[in-house]
Order: structure tokens, then C-alpha cells, then sequence
């Protein structure tokens, strides 16, 4: 599954993208804002993640940006089956972080997640990481006002997380928002 959205290309991740995707997430201020990605994050950990099976209803994507000279992997953005939900994850390589590209790529994200008859998408970020929170504000997520213990593999504790809700049934996501 591919998506385009104004800047980006959302695909599929391949077995030759795994030195990019290192060079992108081989970072410990990224690792640390992610739940699953391990620290230090290891050329075997990108290898293994572009060979994990697809599942239809629940894609990732890796987040390029087309240019002359190809295209530039700037992160990764997926929905993943949670108990009794479905969660949206993304990260972005450090030099691109300020860019809109997280919203940007989540939009699209979203408009799958919806054509695939997703009702509602959850969503969190660690307390010490609050531009997470501006990205999911900005996509029309609400806190749940719950704050959760959840483990990182990259800090290697756990640490608290807020969590946000998105009704995809609502029409205000579907148009982009003012930063």
C-alpha cells in the first residue's frame, strides 16, 4: 500500500531500505520517544524491522520525501492492533523534526485507517516529549485525560504516557488544520 500526500510518499518498507532506516532512527533523542525500538538501536534491529510481515488492516509505512535525486527517508508512521483498539505510531529522524512532516504523514495515515473502516485511532506520547502531544492536537486527537505507565524499550524504564483518542467517524479531521 502506497499513499501520497503533499510533500511525502507513504510506502512500504523493503529489505534494501534497512541502511536508511538505521541512519534515520540510530538516534537516542528518537529511540527514547518510541515504546518498542530498542537502545542502542543496531544495523540488526533495521533489518529485522523491514522484514516483519504486512498486515492489510494494520499497514506502516516509511515516510520518504521525492526529490531529484530519489527519495530521502525521513521516518516511519504505521497503525498497530492494540487490545481492543488500534494505535497510531510515528517517528521522525531528528533533522527533520519541526517540519510538519509528522502531521502531514499522520493525515494520511488516518484517511487509510479510515477507508479501512477503523472506527477510532488511540494514541500516546511520553510527558517529556510534548511536541508529540502539538502533532496529535493539531490531527484533532482529545486527551483521554489518562496518564499511563508504559514501558520503553529505549530508555529502558517506564515512564508516563498521555494518551488521545480520535473518532474517525467525525468530519473535521478529514480537512487539514492551521499549524
Amino acid at each position: 500500500m502506497f499513499h501520497v500526500t503533499e510533500r511525502l510518499l507513504l510506502r512500504p518498507a523493503w529489505p534494501e531500505d534497512a541502511e536508511a532506516l538505521f541512519g534515520g532512527i540510530a538516534d537516542e533523542g528518537v529511540v527514547r520517544n518510541l515504546a518498542r525500538a530498542p537502545w542502542p538501536y543496531r544495523p540488526e534491529h533495521a533489518r529485522q524491522f523491514v522484514m516483519l510481515k504486512r498486515e492489510p488492516r494494520y499497514p506502516r509505512f516509511l515516510i520518504t520525501r521525492p526529490g531529484e535525486n530519489g527519495s530521502e527517508l525521513i521516518g516511519c508512521i504505521g497503525i498497530d492492533a492494540g487490545e481492543g483498539s488500534v494505535e497510531l505510531g510515528y517517528w521522525i529522524s531528528r533533522e527533520y523534526w519541526g517540519h510538519g512532516y509528522a502531521t502531514e504523514a499522520a493525515r494520511g495515515v488516518i484517511d487509510i485507517a479510515r477507508l479501512l473502516g477503523h472506527e477510532e485511532l488511540i494514541a500516546g506520547h511520553f510527558t517529556d516529549n510534548p511536541a508529540s502531544g502539538r502533532v496529535l492536537r493539531k490531527l484533532g486527537f482529545r486527551p483521554t485525560g489518562k496518564t499511563v505507565s508504559r514501558h520503553s524499550c529505549g530508555r529502558g524504564e517506564e515512564a508516563d504516557c498521555m494518551m488521545y483518542r480520535l473518532d474517525l467517524s467525525e468530519d473535521e479531521v478529514a480537512a487539514p488544520k492551521a499549524a
